[in-house]
């Protein structure tokens, strides 16, 4: 890497901001791993029902540490990556705006507020792809993904009012313990359809995996964070923590088990024809994203746990192989396979 650029500094300062919620997530750590939940409540919006409520849990807990602690990491990283750029100031405001957004996202304890949260990383993605603005196709990866996923955020919003029709609200602690009032419902089909297409858009999962390879437009520290740590795993978290309410019929089962065969394969075979390295980390993650969906198209507890398991392993290598990716291409000049061998 280049020696570092004064401006690098604020990106050392805003570092700060991840690591401390880390820390602050840490110290909860053992009370959760003993099954304890935290939970702060007020009321937001009290005519419809909706709060601006936060569950820290196992799960919550798992996804927060995973974003926060990469986040510190890819937020380092950057100082030197990025750390002459001169709009390095708006890169951090939208870095730290999108991971704030997906701690809020697995924290939310209210299906409404996390829907609000999805659409806060939907858009923050959207700026953060479309960061070298002056490119044409950073500007085309950017709508590309912006349309898939906020489409899909729609269709979710759909079946989560759906859910808080069939369940009586959106409050998470309730609806987990109401899986059997769901399933039985006339209204389960058009329920799961509309939060698995939310959590297969963000997700990337086939039929809507294009627009993840195109995102590899966007700076190497972003696609380290957005595209193999965080927000591709919102869907992996959406299924996993809805996974009590919708999961134990054959229509979860097949359209997972079908759906994420079909991405890992896809993505495997995709993979092996690419010459530009981050296209290869993004083919390949759409593989690990397939094998995730597949995991959780089970019931037993051996698949969830490593369904969990698997997520955070993938999102520590997989980010760790982008910014290996980020410095060849800062010191060569290139990410082709086939112009920086030898």
């Amino acid at each position: 890497m280049s020696k570092t650029h004064p401006a690098a500094r604020w990106h050392y300062l805003a570092a700060l901001l991840p690591a401390g919620l880390f820390a602050l997530l840490a110290v909860g750590l053992r009370r959760t791993a003993d099954h304890h939940t935290f939970l702060w409540a007020v009321d937001w919006i009290p005519s419809l029902g909706v709060g601006l409520a936060l569950r820290l849990d196992g799960l919550s807990m798992l996804f927060g540490l995973v974003i926060t602690g990469v986040g510190a990491i890819v937020t380092l990283y950057s100082g030197a990556y990025l750390g002459g750029h001169p709009h390095g100031g708006r890169y951090q405001v939208l870095l730290q705006g999108f991971m704030l957004a997906m701690v809020g996202l697995v924290l939310a304890d209210d299906l409404i507020l996390l829907f609000v949260f999805w659409e806060l990383t939907t858009f923050t993605s959207f700026l953060l792809i479309g960061f070298e603005h002056e490119k044409a196709a950073a500007r085309e990866s950017a709508r590309q993904a912006l349309l898939v996923t906020g489409a899909g955020g729609l269709a979710m919003l759909a079946g989560f009012v759906l859910i808080g029709m069939v369940g009586g609200t959106h409050a998470m602690g309730p609806l987990l313990a109401s899986g059997d009032l769901l399933r039985e419902s006339p209204y389960y089909p058009a329920i799961l359809i509309l939060v698995l297409v939310g959590a297969f858009t963000k997700s990337a999962q086939v039929p809507f995996h294009f627009w993840l390879p195109n995102a590899m437009t966007a700076p190497t520290p972003i696609s380290a964070f957005l595209h193999s740590a965080t927000m591709v795993k919102a869907g992996i978290y959406l299924l996993t923590r809805l996974h009590p309410v919708l999961s134990g019929t054959s229509a979860w089962t097949l359209s997972l088990t079908l759906f994420g065969a079909a991405t890992a394969l896809t993505g495997s075979i995709l993979a092996l024809g690419q010459k530009d390295m981050k296209r290869v980390l993004a083919y390949t993650t759409l593989m690990g994203l397939g094998i995730l969906t597949l995991f959780l198209g089970g019931t037993q507890t051996a698949t969830l746990m490593a369904a969990l398991t698997f997520s955070l392993v993938h999102a520590l290598y997989k980010s760790a192989l982008f910014l290996v990716v980020g410095i060849l291409d800062h010191e060569t000049g290139s990410r082709r396979l086939d112009a920086v061998r030898g």
